[in-house]
C-alpha cells in the first residue's frame, strides 16, 4: 500500500467534499432553504484539510463562523451539518445554531462562533482545563486575520503565554478580513501542494506544542473566492482579482495537477471522487429536507445539555 498516495488522495477527496458542500449550500441559500447568514469557505479548503490532518481525536477544535469545512474534515456527520444549515432538529446543534454555530462534542469540535475573535478565549479555557486535568491534548484555535484587531486576540495571546497553555493558533489570513483590505501586498505563495505544505507546517507547530506544552502561532495565507457572506455585497475587491485567483490559484486545481504529475490520479479516479462526493451531498440534502423542525414546546428546553451528552 502506498501510504503517501492514499493520504494525498484523501486530502483531495476532503477538499472536493468541502467545495461541493459549500457550492450546494450557496444554491440552497439562493432557493430560500437555508436562512440567516452563510459564510462560505470556498477557496480556503486546503487550510482545514492540511492542518486538521495533524490533530488527534483527543484534541479540541474551536473555529469561526466560516467553519463548515472544519466540521466536515473533522468528521462531523454530513447529514447533521446540512440539517443544521436548515435549522432542523437533527442538526449537529439541534437546529438552534445554524451555519455559524456548528457543534459536535463527540469530535471535540467546540463550535463556530459568530463574534469575530470570540472563539479565542474559549480555546484558552479548554487548554487550561486540559492542563489542570493532566490531559495530554492540545487545542487548535482557528480565526481570521480580522480577529487580530480584537481585544480578545491580544488578551488570549497574553494568557496563553503566561499560563503556558497547549494551544496552537491558526490564523487563516484570507487578505480581506470582513471586507476590509488588510494585506493586499503579501506575496502569493506556491499553492500547488498547499494542503501538504499546510500539513507539514502544522505538524511542526503541533509537535512543539505537545512537547513543550506551550502555545504556538501559525499564519496560513489563503484567499476566499466569495464575498464575506452570502448576504453581503462584494464592493471592496474587483471581479478581475477574484477571477485571477480562481483561475491561477485554486488550491483544488493546483493539488489535482500535482497528483497527476505524481501518477496518483487518473480521469477515472477523479470522476469516481466526484460521483461519491455528489452522492454524499445528495443524501445529506435529502436527510435535511425530511428532518423535522424542533417542536415549539421544546424551544425553551436545555438543548446544550442534550448536545453535550
Amino acid at each position: 500500500m502506498n501510504l503517501e498516495r492514499d493520504r494525498a488522495l484523501e486530502f483531495y477527496r476532503q477538499m472536493v467534499l468541502v467545495r461541493r458542500f459549500e457550492e450546494k449550500c450557496a444554491e440552497l441559500y439562493s432557493a430560500g432553504k437555508i436562512r440567516g447568514f452563510l459564510h462560505l469557505y470556498v477557496g480556503e479548503e486546503a487550510v482545514a484539510v492540511g492542518t486538521l490532518s495533524v490533530l488527534t481525536a483527543d484534541d479540541n477544535i474551536v473555529a469561526t463562523y466560516r467553519e463548515h469545512g472544519h466540521a466536515i474534515v473533522r468528521g462531523t456527520r454530513l447529514g447533521g451539518v446540512m440539517a443544521e444549515m436548515y435549522g432542523k432538529a437533527t442538526g449537529c446543534s439541534r437546529g438552534r445554531g445554524g451555519s455559524m454555530h456548528l457543534f459536535d462534542v463527540s469530535r471535540r469540535f467546540y463550535g463556530g462562533h459568530a463574534i469575530v475573535g470570540g472563539g479565542l478565549p474559549m480555546a484558552a479555557g479548554l487548554a487550561l482545563a486540559d492542563k489542570l486535568r493532566g490531559r495530554n491534548a492540545i487545542t487548535a484555535s482557528y480565526f481570521g486575520d480580522g480577529a487580530v484587531d480584537e481585544g480578545e486576540f491580544h488578551e488570549t495571546m497574553n494568557l496563553a503565554a503566561l499560563w503556558r497553555l497547549p494551544v496552537v493558533f491558526f490564523c487563516e489570513n484570507n487578505r480581506y478580513a470582513m471586507g476590509t483590505e488588510l494585506s493586499r501586498h503579501q506575496s502569493v505563495t506556491d499553492l500547488t501542494v498547499k494542503p501538504r505544505a499546510y500539513g507539514i507546517d502544522a505538524e511542526s507547530v503541533e509537535a512543539k506544542v505537545r512537547e513543550t506544552k506551550r502555545p504556538r502561532f501559525l499564519e496560513l495565507r489563503t484567499y476566499r473566492f466569495r464575498a464575506h457572506s452570502m448576504y453581503d455585497p462584494e464592493l471592496y475587491r474587483s471581479r478581475e482579482e477574484v477571477r485571477e485567483w480562481m483561475t491561477r490559484h485554486d488550491p483544488i486545481d493546483g493539488f489535482e495537477s500535482w497528483l497527476r504529475r505524481q501518477g496518483f490520479l487518473t480521469d477515472a479516479e477523479k470522476a469516481e471522487v466526484e460521483r461519491r462526493v455528489g452522492a454524499e451531498i445528495d443524501a445529506a440534502v435529502a436527510e435535511a429536507e425530511a428532518a423535522p423542525f424542533e417542536p415549539v414546546e421544546r424551544l425553551t428546553s436545555d438543548v446544550y445539555t442534550e448536545i453535550a451528552k
